[in-house]
């Protein structure tokens, strides 16, 4: 049946070149190859992500007064509802998580050095939007730790300078945390930055086939060094191997939603007071904390405005590395840009479990 549906496109789309294509390429092997699973492990929760988002855009309701029970219906109601919000949440949050541990065993593979420039950027940018879809969709249950979240969040873009109460009204829709939010937050979540992410993974991905798997300096002196480096097919041998990490993914996934499941809290009430332990998800979680142990003034500039400023500059930094670590492409990465990455994440560590800890 295969063989035939196979001969049929190829009689009609001459799927030879394709299918060279496929039996030639292959995979380097050495010790640090189980890293390039992680973006493999990604690529598969940007999929759980879509198909579980698109089951709940099916009884979901983007307004003030149904967002909170509509999606009570899909927890009580709808038969598999609660599995499918579960499954949804939780694997955001393994997204973002593999998306950091990508991009950090990247980063420490030295796998941005040139020609890869425009893939680590696309890469970095991705991460970026993965965490607006974490920031907008926490907002639709409309229940009230994520209301009162996303005044704080929102609020934060006001300390930008020039432009901050520009972007606190872009996001809120208002002045305020209002239904116009939560109908903008669902526009963004999922019609804006769903093409986004096409468009940029797309575009990654192509630069990735197209270039090859990036191998460690030390592997690559060897290479130069007349070695041969062992290669792996890619189909089957590679393809299996990432499969069955998907595999691992969807049992750690499906422990988190069966054992763990995501809470709805109460709805949402602008005149309630603010409940005591608001915080953002913890992948906002070092930035909140730091912003809140920065004085109100340093050196006569606002502290959250200083804080804002210094985040943009480490976000600008991550995305130009290419271009800062040059001594990379000879084999010469920087030691202080590793000392800096190590610290970086070190910080990540110890002030999202402070944030947790201390909300």
């Amino acid at each position: 049946m295969t063989e035939h549906l196979f001969a049929w496109l190829d009689e009609r789309l001459d799927l030879s070149e394709l299918r060279a294509f496929v039996a030639e390429k292959s995979v380097p092997k050495h010790r640090h190859s189980v890293w390039y699973y992680m973006g493999g492990i990604t690529l598969f929760l940007v999929g759980v992500q879509v198909a579980t988002g698109i089951l709940l855009l099916l009884y979901y309701r983007p307004s003030a007064g149904e967002a909170y029970e509509s999606v009570k219906f899909i927890v009580s109601q709808v038969q598999f509802g609660w599995l499918i919000r579960n499954v949804h949440s939780w694997s955001a949050n393994l997204l973002i998580l593999m998306a950091f541990v990508h991009l950090f065993s990247t980063f420490f593979l030295r796998a941005y050095r040139k020609p890869r420039e425009l893939t680590w950027i696309t890469g970095v940018l991705l991460l970026f939007v993965m965490m607006g879809f974490g920031f907008s969709g926490y907002l639709l249950p409309w229940n009230e730790l994520a209301f009162f979240a996303t005044k704080v969040g929102t609020g934060i873009a006001g300390a930008i300078p020039f432009v901050g109460d520009f972007m606190v009204r872009f996001l809120r829709g208002g002045d305020d945390v209002t239904g116009a939010t939560l109908t903008r937050f669902y526009g963004i979540h999922v019609a804006i930055l769903p093409a986004i992410t096409t468009v940029l993974l797309g575009v990654h991905l192509l630069f990735i086939q197209r270039q090859g798997m990036s191998v460690p300096p030390s592997v690559e002196k060897r290479e130069q060094a007349g070695e041969k480096i062992p290669q792996e097919p890619f189909f089957p041998n590679y393809v299996l191997h990432d499969v069955m990490w998907w595999y691992v993914a969807l049992a750690v996934l499906a422990a988190l939603a069966l054992f763990l499941p995501w809470e709805l809290g109460t709805k949402a009430d602008a005149f309630a007071p603010v409940p005591a332990g608001i915080r953002p998800e913890w992948y906002f979680l070092a930035m909140f904390q730091t912003l809140k142990l920065i004085p109100s003034h340093v050196l006569g500039i606002e502290g959250e405005m200083l804080g804002v400023l210094g985040f943009s500059l480490a976000a600008l930094l991550l995305l130009v590395m290419p271009f800062l670590d040059r001594g990379a492409a000879v084999g010469r990465p920087s030691k202080i840009i590793t000392a800096a990455a190590v610290l970086t994440v070190l910080y990540l560590i110890i002030f999202t479990i402070y944030g947790y800890l201390a909300a």
